[in-house]
């Protein structure tokens, strides 16, 4: 595609005499292989976010308190097919994923680099660190990050050949990754951008109002149930945004920024994202059309994140649709310049992937200071054997809680108990999915285990009969503590 050539490949496919692709193919497989084993021997609970997940996939619908709905349809789909709902199926989409993400990569940069260039295309993508660690969880990036690498191929596709049906299998995989997460949005502000800026790379009107039309067929479900639930989801999202507090001035907070910021050292590896910087800064110098399409689709979404850093907070994840495009320029910037970077740079990355995937199986070995190195992945499930044993030793089927993490571990954790778990009330806005959809019934008759911080006894009536046995894990500095008390106690406390 020579409207897409840079300066900064000098096309040989003379390094790789045969085709790499095979050996891509047999590399990510085995990849993803070795991360399947690792979440066959794992010993890490499901996190509060993933326990969420699955119980969205056991409540089916067009979208959720915070995220869109296709997580928790994928979820319900492998553990329905697999006739279980063990850590290891809720998880399992996660590398499997990845390394489609990878192989749509490599698709994608098959269409302006050389064929060996475009085989470590995807072995640099399927060992960053942001990888690893989201195969061994499951994470709405993960879901998100297929639909976007497929989305970028398809615009490279169009840019020679404009076609119709491309476009709308464009439109039509930006709507998907936009059901998986709302970062989809990303991709329209950087198509944008490059639209504007570059001539060469632009797509036909006409078929950019196709591809909208098919992105607004896939979300218009969730669009739907947005508007006739208060667009609770916006919303929440709005929420975590949190620029400006209402009634003061937009605080700097350059400590969250940096921080931010040091932790995509980690997200990409600290070779290649030093290396990624500095392709940006020789693409906007020097760059042709190739290295500045790659950055229109990539720096764009690293900026907004670090803005919203600097004015709220932002977890390091939240920029991971800067690294697609951004492998691929890693890629195309080193390959003539400096490869032995790119090497130095996948083996570093290859470490970290080793010790995220050697962590998963030792979550409750591994210890730092006297505790769990990874405390808040384990535990969890003996907190919801503890309630378990409290409640039908004390006669009760009813438990209720207040934190997001207890609820989330019960509902995952005690889903074949028997028991009956309930949100407890709040007064204003609603907290989170389980106070939405699972919070205490009106007029509900008899006592109730309530489970609570220690000083938080809801009225004069609680009774405390247990805490939570001191133990590793994600609430060894909770004091949990388990209160019996009539269910009207807490009606009054709204």
């Amino acid at each position: 595609m020579t409207e897409l050539t840079s300066p900064l490949q000098l096309s040989s496919n003379t390094v790789w005499r045969r085709d790499p692709r095979w050996l891509v193919f047999v590399g990510v497989g085995f990849i993803t292989a070795l991360r399947i084993l690792a979440l066959a021997i794992s010993d890490a609970d499901l996190f509060v976010d993933e326990a969420q997940y699955w119980l969205w996939g056991q409540e089916l619908d067009w979208g959720y308190y915070s995220k869109p709905p296709l997580i928790g349809w994928l979820i319900r789909a492998v553990t329905d097919l697999a006739a279980s709902d063990a850590e290891f199926w809720v998880r399992l989409p996660g590398p499997i994923l990845h390394g489609v993400t990878a192989l749509l990569l490599m698709g994608a940069a098959q269409e302006v680099l050389p064929r060996a260039q475009a085989a470590v295309v995807a072995l640099t993508y399927v060992t960053l660190p942001l990888v690893a660690v989201g195969s061994v969880l499951i994470s709405t990036d993960s879901v998100l990050l297929p639909f976007w690498a497929a989305a970028l191929w398809l615009w490279l596709r169009q840019v020679p050949q404009p076609s119709a049906a491309l476009a709308l299998l464009m439109g039509l995989c930006l709507g998907l990754g936009m059901m998986s997460k709302y970062a989809a949005l990303y991709f329209f502000v950087c198509g944008a951008l490059v639209w504007i800026c570059l001539p060469q790379a632009r797509l036909k009107l006409s078929h950019l109002l196709i591809a909208f039309a098919g992105f607004g067929v896939a979300i218009a479900p969730n669009v739907i149930w947005n508007i006739t639930h208060d667009l609770q989801t916006l919303h929440h999202t709005a929420d975590n945004v949190d620029w400006v507090q209402p009634g003061k001035s937009p605080e700097l907070n350059f400590d969250k920024l940096l921080e931010f910021s040091l932790a995509q050292l980690a997200v990409m590896g600290p070779v290649l994202f030093l290396a990624y910087l500095a392709a940006v800064v020789q693409g906007f110098w020097r760059g042709g059309p190739l290295a500045r399409w790659l950055i229109g689709f990539s720096l764009p979404v690293l900026a907004i994140v670090c803005v919203q850093a600097l004015l709220s907070k932002a977890f390091a994840n939240w920029a991971a649709m800067t690294y697609p495009a951004g492998v691929v320029l890693v890629v195309l910037y080193l390959w003539d310049q400096a490869r032995w970077i790119l090497w130095a740079g996948i083996a570093v990355n290859l470490a970290l992937c080793l010790a995220v995937g050697v962590a998963a199986t030792q979550v409750t070995r591994w210890e730092r200071g006297g505790g769990l190195l990874l405390d808040r992945y384990t535990g969890r499930a003996v907190m919801a054997e503890a309630v378990e044993k409290t409640a039908h030793d004390n006669g009760l089927s009813t438990i209720v809680a207040s934190s997001r993490h207890v609820l989330a571990d019960l509902y995952y954790y005690g889903r074949d108990s028997g028991l009956q778990v309930y949100a407890a009330p709040y007064k204003g806005p609603t907290p989170h999915y389980y106070a939405q959809k699972h919070k205490l019934p009106m007029g509900l008759s008899g006592d109730v285990l309530f489970i609570a911080h220690a000083d938080h006894a809801p009225c004069d009536e609680a009774r405390l009969i247990h805490f939570l046995p001191p133990q590793d894990g994600a609430y060894n500095d909770q004091n949990l503590a388990f209160f019996v008390l009539p269910s009207r106690c807490l009606e009054d406390r709204k």
